[in-house]
């Protein structure tokens, strides 16, 4: 049976795990299908596209990274990656360069389960949605400078353009929808990945990189400051244009 349409796939070859999560995420209203290994994957991909794929790192003789891969061939459909250990610095890069969406370890609690699995079907209609909008239109205002969609153009106070890298114009913009507000760097790495491709999981060295354009003294930021034990704030009003 294929699956439908909004469907999520849990992939893996312990089918205790297997059932008790499929039991779980119905429970709580999420409509849920089951494979073992590549080939019962690939049974129920054919012809359509689950909403997200659970899977697990480790399936005998099949590796999860190579799944993704096939799977990242035709299909940028989210995925969750499921491994019995933090997975070690090599795969973690592979990973995200494939596409991951997220990690979560075993064991791991269903309640937090479901809630990353909530997590990233919220961000995957948020950039759904964002798509569907003209993404050129408008622009923001703050302390002086612009940031106009048209053209991702950054105006310093001066009217000088400023050059961003792609990475940093996400994060900016994720700064922007969400001023004064502290925001984590797991949110913010998840708020870049929606508009681009940013597979650094440093936030760190983002922000960083961006403070040097925007900051007076990077080294006692006024704009983008550290809240600390949760993440950052951007620290000045933004208006909308």
């Amino acid at each position: 049976m294929l699956a439908d349409a909004g469907d999520i796939i849990v992939v893996d070859d312990d089918s205790t795990l297997r059932q008790m999560v499929i039991r779980y995420l119905e429970e709580h209203n999420v409509s849920t299908k089951a494979a073992s290994n590549r080939a019962e994957l690939h049974r129920l991909l054919q012809g359509t596209q689950p909403s997200l794929i659970i899977l697990d790192l480790r399936l005998g003789q099949d590796h999860g990274l190579d799944l993704l891969r096939e799977i990242r061939a035709h299909s940028d459909v989210p995925v969750i990656i499921a491994t019995g250990h933090w997975p070690d610095e090599i795969d973690r890069i592979v990973g995200l360069e494939l596409g991951a969406d997220d990690y979560i370890i075993k064991p791991f609690s269903l309640r937090e389960l479901l809630a990353r699995v909530r997590a990233v079907l919220r961000r995957q209609e948020r950039g759904r949605s964002a798509r569907v909008r003209d993404p050129e239109r408008g622009g923001y205002r703050f302390n002086g400078w612009k940031l106009e969609r048209r053209g991702r153009k950054l105006i310093d106070p001066k009217d000088a353009p400023v050059l961003l890298s792609k990475g940093e114009y996400a994060l900016l913009l994720a700064f922007l929808e969400a001023p004064l507000r502290p925001l984590t760097r797991e949110h913010l790495l998840q708020a870049t990945r929606i508009h681009e491709d940013i597979f650094d999981r440093s936030i760190d060295v983002q922000v960083l990189r961006l403070r040097r354009k925007l900051e007076t003294d990077p080294s006692a930021p006024r704009v983008i400051q550290t809240e600390r034990g949760v993440g950052y704030v951007f620290a000045v009003s933004v208006e909308p244009f």
